[in-house]
């Protein structure tokens, strides 16, 4: 099964320093339909002005990748982290037992263009941590390179979650393959250009559910970049809450079943954002 998601049919929000799409549920957007995909329950396409920026906010409970397509982003969190990232690099920010961070384009000229992703965590309350690794485009070129993995294999960034990441730039007509283990599942991300996946058309924007499906073949229409998850079997419930809608993840059952720099120490457990009820001010530089 592969199930397209148009970019177009995504949740917007526009608040003039911020324009965000999202794929799934997300802040005042709700769809009952699109509350994430085994254990990955956010990405969100931003694009943030320049000198513009999220002030401090809290999470918990959920690892957060940030991917820039470009521009920078400034990154400062309650461990002693402050980061600048950019163009081919990947953050990870594991919240844990609970993190404040601010996010800012540090740029008075450009603005940036970044994918922040939420995965559900398989372990809850642990120590936050983070992590930054750089990955060449040389090595994302043609090919799928893993970004983030559970046990940070390949130099990729680590995530409390039994979940794989991959990158990937590719020329027209250029292919990527990828084999789906039993039980398996993958969601395809396009974040610039056109593909086509196991014969089926994507653009930027555009997504792809996949389950049940062995072999995934990726083939460039014109210049692309993405993002391939490999997700765990997990069996995905709705459920009531006091803070909404939220998800229990529990293990498919299927048959037989790092490199970086960053320190930790330091959300609502639903998935959505845990703002104190506010939303995340637009905020100028710190002094600016």
């Amino acid at each position: 099964m592969i199930q397209i998601r148009k970019g177009s049919e995504r949740g917007h929000a526009d608040h003039g320093w911020l324009q965000s799409w999202h794929t799934f549920s997300f802040a005042d957007y709700h769809d009952p339909a699109e509350m994430g995909w085994h254990g990955l329950r956010v990405i969100n396409e931003d694009i943030v002005q320049p000198g513009k920026g999220f002030g401090m906010h809290g999470h918990r409970d959920m690892e957060i990748v940030t991917w820039i397509l470009d521009g920078a982003l400034e990154h400062k969190d309650s461990m002693g982290n402050g980061e600048v990232i950019r163009p081919g690099e990947a953050q990870r920010m594991s919240a844990g037992k609970g993190v404040l961070h601010s996010e800012f384009n540090p740029s008075q000229e450009k603005a940036t263009h970044l994918l922040q992703i939420w995965i559900e965590p398989n372990v809850r309350g642990v120590r936050p941590s983070y992590e930054q690794t750089f990955f060449p485009t040389e090595e994302r070129r043609g090919k799928l390179r893993l970004v983030a993995s559970r046990d940070g294999r390949e130099g990729s960034v680590t995530i409390h979650q039994d979940a794989a990441l991959y990158a990937a730039l590719l020329a027209p007509g250029e292919a990527v393959r990828h084999a789906l283990a039993e039980g398996r599942h993958a969601y395809l991300h396009v974040a610039r250009g056109a593909v086509r996946l196991n014969s089926q058309s994507l653009q930027d924007g555009d997504g792809a559910k996949i389950a049940d499906e062995e072999n995934l073949e990726i083939v460039a229409s014109e210049d692309a970049e993405l993002l391939l998850f490999d997700l765990p079997g997990l069996e995905i419930t709705n459920e009531k809450s006091s803070g909404g809608v939220s998800q229990r993840l529990r293990p498919y059952r299927a048959p037989g079943e790092g490199r970086g720099r960053g320190r930790g120490d330091g959300g609502r457990r639903d998935g959505a954002p845990d703002f104190g009820g506010r939303r995340r001010p637009a905020l100028g530089r710190p002094g600016g």
